[in-house]
C-alpha cells in the first residue's frame, strides 16, 4: 500500500512538474491535471488529490470494461447509430488501416 501510494505521489509530481514548463496548458488539461491546479488554489490537499488519482488507476479498468460492454450493446440495438458511426470512422480513417 505505501509503495503505491509513494508511486502516486511520483507520477503526480512529475505531472506537476510538466504543467510547469509546457507552453499551451490546455493541451494537458486532462482531469489529472485539474485535480493539480484545485491543490494548488487550496480546494484540494495533497492527500485529496493522491486519492482520486489512485481511485482512477484502481477502478477505471473495470468501469471502462463495463461501461464499454453497456455501449456495445446500445450500439448492436440501434443500427442506425452503428451505422452512423462506421460512416464517420470511414470519413476520418479513410483507406488507412485501423490501429489501436
Amino acid at each position: 500500500s505505501n509503495d503505491l501510494k509513494g508511486a502516486m505521489e511520483t507520477l503526480i509530481e512529475q505531472k506537476r512538474q510538466k504543467l510547469s514548463t509546457v507552453e499551451k496548458l490546455d493541451e494537458h488539461m486532462d482531469f489529472a491535471s485539474q485535480l493539480i491546479f484545485a491543490q494548488n488554489r487550496g480546494d484540494l490537499t495533497a492527500e485529496n488529490v493522491n486519492q482520486c488519482v489512485l481511485e482512477m488507476m484502481i477502478a477505471a479498468p473495470d468501469t471502462l470494461s463495463v461501461t464499454l460492454f453497456f455501449m456495445l450493446i446500445l450500439i448492436a440495438e440501434h443500427p442506425t447509430v452503428e451505422e452512423e458511426m462506421m460512416r464517420e470512422i470511414e470519413t476520418v480513417v479513410g483507406k488507412q488501416e485501423l490501429q489501436s
